[in-house]
């Protein structure tokens, strides 16, 4: 497949069509819930925060690869590209969930609990970043939602 000998070389991986800057999306909002306890005027930042689908973040990328990486993904191969975006829609969900949740532990007033909820919630999305980064390097495992939910407490 042509896509397949452009991506050689590039930040696409040539076997699922994939690229790990887009987990950049998430570094991003994972960095500032870390830094919530410590800095919880950055609430509004973290707020602000919104999902941002693969290509759009390509979009507006700076990556030399940027053009590939949005053509390859309407050919990523059926068994990387589900999980992938069942992954991608775990971390979405539980970013939402976890900004709402430690909006209200900033309200509340208790440093403390702000501080185990943001390292515990950081720690859960992290995993489920190396999932997908998994999965874009050529895994095609995933979490379940129940794992998801047995590490949130549900």
């Amino acid at each position: 497949m042509a896509l397949r000998s452009r991506a050689h070389g590039s930040n696409v991986n040539e076997q699922t069509l994939l690229a790990t800057d887009y987990l950049n999306h998430f570094n991003e909002v994972v960095m500032l819930l870390e830094m919530l306890p410590d800095m919880p005027e950055m609430l509004e930042e973290v707020k602000a925060w919104q999902p941002k689908s693969y290509p759009d973040h390509f979009r507006t990328s700076t990556i030399a690869d940027r053009e590939l990486a949005i053509e390859a993904y309407d050919h990523v191969p059926r068994r990387y590209r589900e999980p992938f975006d069942t992954t991608v829609d775990q971390i979405n969900r539980l970013i939402v969930t976890s900004i709402q949740r430690l909006e209200a532990d900033v309200g509340r007033g208790e440093p403390e609990l702000l501080r185990a909820n943001a390292k515990s919630l950081s720690r859960i999305i992290q995993r489920l970043m190396d999932v997908a980064g998994g999965i874009i390097h050529g895994s095609e495992k995933t979490m379940a939602q129940g794992e998801i939910d047995a590490m949130l407490g549900h």
